[in-house]
């Protein structure tokens, strides 16, 4: 694999990021990771997400992660001053980023609308949960709400139960990828428009797990079919399921091609399902479903996970472990992959994920760890603004910094 670690895709490209907690930080990590300069604007008390979930030294381990690469300002937005500066920064930026409450940046005098009559070729990235227009684009939206509204919690969990959340929050991670590669795409615009103007990049969240729903729609709207929620399963392809091992772990199979499943069957023990003409394509194996599954997990259940794994890898049926991230951080494909990068935290070596998709050419990087708070304001400030350090210390005496 040839590379040159002296550069990365996004390189020259500078990006205020506005946002708080997941999506807009997603968004902005994205965009740092293959080389966009980005300056994390935090409140004084910093963005609440340095304090989120497991922390060491009052800092989230997450923070490390979610904020690599990037540099850290604080502005009180609460005052005039603020306002004023973070202004200023936009004004040299090429991209905006930010996640409030739609109204937030006009009610501050610095909308798209405001900002583009003195930088015409920004691009501003406006997060939200129902997006900029529309009746609800008022309403608060987190994603555990978004998800339910965009259709994502419908259709997940078990038909007899409530609907059920992964304990992450996908929805504001589909967000913050959506914006980054609508970003991305009105850079490559603004290049090739003769003025080279900027625009708006409008996610909701609630549309970017929308996007993932697959056949929905047009399935409703075709013959009125609603999916529902099919447990460990997936409605209409068979066989596609989870199943127990003789060590009490689970694995995933997915059989669901005809001559993958007539390898299956026979790897199983079971060659007369193979040439079964109930079973010849998957709308005939969708009508047996139960009949499949007992059969494979009857199979299953008498097997190690090892051992199912290295007979379906013999037949090339496509199977794998459920794996916890313990067991990620020692498979060695991970490892060969590069998907654990280290970063020094508490003086000591802390492991962050890799971000992906992997460019062989110019790849993305992580470069240092979540900065402290407002570890860059001196730097910002001087080398952007000219301010110097008697004009910064006062902005700081004022509670501007």
């Amino acid at each position: 694999m040839s590379q040159n670690n002296n550069v990365k895709p996004l390189d020259g490209m500078r990006v205020i990021e506005m946002g708080q907690l997941i999506a807009g930080p997603f968004t902005g990590s994205v965009l740092a990771y293959y080389g966009a300069e980005v300056i994390k604007i935090e409140p004084p008390t910093g963005d609440p997400v340095r304090y989120w979930r497991l922390t060491e030294n009052n800092t989230s381990y997450w923070w490390h992660s979610v904020s690599r690469n990037k540099k850290s300002v604080t502005l009180n937005l609460k005052t005039d001053k603020g306002r004023q500066i973070a202004k200023d920064l936009i004004l040299k930026s090429d991209v905006l980023i930010e996640n409030f409450k739609p109204g937030t940046l006009e009610k501050w005098g610095i909308g798209p609308e405001d900002l583009k009559k003195e930088n015409p070729g920004l691009i501003t990235a406006r997060i939200s949960g129902y997006g900029q227009t529309g009746p609800k684009s008022h309403l608060p939206g987190y994603a555990s709400v978004c998800e339910g509204f965009g259709g994502f919690r419908y259709v997940n969990g078990f038909p007899d139960r409530p609907p059920v959340r992964p304990n992450l929050s996908i929805g504001d991670t589909l967000a913050g990828l959506h914006a980054a590669m609508g970003v991305m795409l009105a850079y490559i615009q603004r290049q090739k428009d003769p003025q080279n103007k900027g625009q708006v990049v409008d996610t909701a969240i609630y549309e970017s797990v929308f996007n993932m729903m697959e056949a929905v729609v047009p399935e409703y709207s075709g013959c009125g079919a609603i999916r529902e929620p099919s447990g460990s399963t997936i409605t209409g392809i068979v066989p596609t399921n989870t199943y127990l091992t003789a060590d009490d772990k689970h694995v995933i199979i997915g059989g669901n091609g005809d001559s993958i499943f007539k390898r299956l069957m026979v790897a199983i023990g079971r060659p007369e399902m193979a040439e079964d003409k109930r079973f010849a394509d998957n709308m005939g194996r969708v009508e047996h479903e139960k009949e499949i599954d007992v059969a494979i997990e009857k199979w299953t259940r008498e097997q190690t996970s090892d051992d199912v794994l290295s007979i379906m890898d013999e037949v090339s049926v496509p199977a794998g472990p459920i794996y916890s991230v313990e067991d990620m951080m020692n498979d060695e494909h991970y490892i060969a992959r590069g998907m654990f990068q280290e970063v020094e935290a508490n003086g000591r070596t802390l492991h962050i994920p890799a971000m992906t998709p992997v460019l062989t050419e110019t790849p993305g990087g992580t470069e240092w760890s979540g900065p402290e708070l407002s570890e860059h304001t001196h730097e910002v400030l001087s080398e952007l603004l000219g301010k110097n350090k008697e004009e910064i210390k006062k902005l700081g005496d004022e509670g501007v910094l």
